[in-house]
């Protein structure tokens, strides 16, 4: 089964929202407030570690500065947050501190951004080996439980976008693959760590980025990499 590979990672982070919720119910104010600043040092550190695998910062500051100005005029920051408090008012498990939208644009940027989502894909399509996805799935799973319990509910509609995104890659594998070299996947994996910096900062109230709108720069390493 050739997507079994995104399907698995979409259900472990699933379960381990759904755990995440639970444990979420038996925390403090005071708790909860520690273990988010915990987490949003522990995404920062994730977001400094993948920036250093970058080769071409022209690339880097090309690919933000074209797909931010693609994410600002397709206003994704705003769609998102629109889609988050539909689902919002509907959900009654829904974290009354943070929204919806928050804990979904964290989840899916950290779950998509990094070699094992694109690797593991492209193996899953052209070998059918889901072995790179089936690890990635429980590290996802471990993670989304400590980020469900402090970010709610929208970590757990993460998995929608990582089925997607996954599964998307491993469907088209034999067009993507030629386009995917390593060097490409290292200036994807370091545009999106600059996001993810971003998004720590966002959680540590240092500031209030519209990641979402920069979300588009993580896939202009691809295109700039055919002239670059």
């Amino acid at each position: 089964m050739v997507l079994l590979g995104s399907l698995v990672n979409s259900a472990a982070i699933i379960l381990g929202g759904g755990i995440g919720l639970t444990l979420k119910k038996g925390l403090s104010d005071r708790v909860a407030i520690a273990v988010m600043n915990a987490l949003a040092l522990c995404v920062l550190y994730i977001g400094v570690s993948g920036m250093l695998k970058g080769e071409n910062i022209l690339i880097t500051i090309l690919s933000m500065v074209f797909g931010t100005l693609v994410g600002e005029w397709v206003d994704l920051d705003k769609k998102i947050n629109q889609l988050g408090d539909t689902i919002e008012k509907r959900v009654s498990s829904a974290d009354d501190e943070v929204s919806v939208s928050k804990g979904f644009v964290t989840a899916s940027l950290l779950f998509c951004v990094g070699a094992m989502a694109i690797v593991g894909a492209l193996q899953s399509g052209l070998t059918g080996n889901h072995d790179t996805l089936f690890a990635k799935s429980l590290i996802d799973g471990i993670a989304a439980i400590v980020m469900a319990s402090s970010l709610g509910f929208g970590v757990l509609l993460s998995a929608g976008l990582i089925l997607i995104y996954e599964g998307g890659i491993t469907l088209f594998a034999n067009v993507l693959a030629p386009l995917l070299t390593d060097s490409v996947i290292n200036e994807m994996t370091c545009v999106g760590s600059l996001l993810i910096v971003g998004l720590a900062l966002n959680m540590l109230k240092l500031t209030d980025l519209k990641i979402m709108n920069y979300a588009p720069a993580v896939f202009f390493p691809i295109l700039l990499g055919l002239f670059m």
